[in-house]
């Protein structure tokens, strides 16, 4: 299993790591991460795109859902029956989001050792046999900052690109006035308390990360901003009815 792992993850984006790092001028390694990023992203563009749309259409049908729990509050069988119906009529999959980021997941780990290789100028058993051996890597990117050890504003930046995109992705909540529904005052407190754990978990974590594989984290959350606010974009002129995002 780990054999194969490397064969069809690791050593792919370790190449092209050191390819685009021999490719960019000055050997820049923050440029070539960056390119990386792109690359990696257009090829997971088909599963981002259904995750998003999959995370927009059930943000969309919380308020339909939070009817039905405080409609059916004490009839749990009923309840989950008419969930399932809901889900049917809008032809929406609640666990369908879930599935394109766990085949992401592999990626994330290969990218880590790629980084944590490739910082270390190790691994370079690895190239193939048509991809230029540098002899080194300089950590050095931009010509001042050193992606082999952590970098706390990288961090915080990767932090607030994650909060702007969790605030893209909530849906206005209508008022609650039913007696029955402090469930869903609390769920909606939930949410809006992940909306900011999220970032800061993201920062805690990048705090003890090389900075290279935190560059390419807050790389990739901002082409996902960017490709959210298409796809939303696209949706809210196809459709009125599709909730406004905050």
């Amino acid at each position: 299993m780990a054999e194969i792992f490397k064969v069809i993850f690791y050593q792919p984006l370790f190449n092209l790591l050191v390819y685009f790092y021999n490719l960019v001028p000055g050997n820049d390694i923050g440029v070539a991460i960056i390119v990386l990023t792109v690359i990696i992203k257009l090829i997971l563009y088909p599963l981002s795109i259904k995750s998003l749309k999959s995370q927009k259409a059930l943000q969309d049908l919380q308020p339909k859902i939070e009817a039905l729990k405080v409609k059916y509050k004490n009839q749990q069988e009923k309840l989950t029956t008419e969930m399932m119906a809901l889900y049917k009529k809008e032809k929406v999959n609640p666990f369908s989001s879930c599935l394109p980021l766990l085949i992401q997941f592999p990626f994330l780990i290969a990218v880590y050792q790629v980084f944590r290789a490739g910082l270390s100028n190790g691994s370079f058993d690895q190239l193939y046999p048509f991809i230029t051996n540098p002899g080194q890597i300089n950590p050095v990117a931009f010509g001042f900052v050193d992606l082999s050890s952590p970098q706390i504003l990288l961090a915080i930046l990767a932090g607030a690109a994650q909060f702007w995109q969790s605030k893209m992705l909530i849906a206005k909540k209508p008022e609650v006035v039913s007696s029955g529904s402090k469930d869903e005052n609390m769920m909606a407190t939930m949410n809006r308390q992940m909306t900011f754990m999220m970032p800061i978990m993201t920062i805690i974590i990048g705090f003890s990360l090389p900075g290279g594989l935190v560059l390419y984290w807050f790389i990739m959350t901002l082409l996902t901003i960017l490709q959210q606010q298409l796809i939303l974009k696209r949706q809210k002129n196809q459709s009125p009815s599709i909730s406004q995002i905050n």
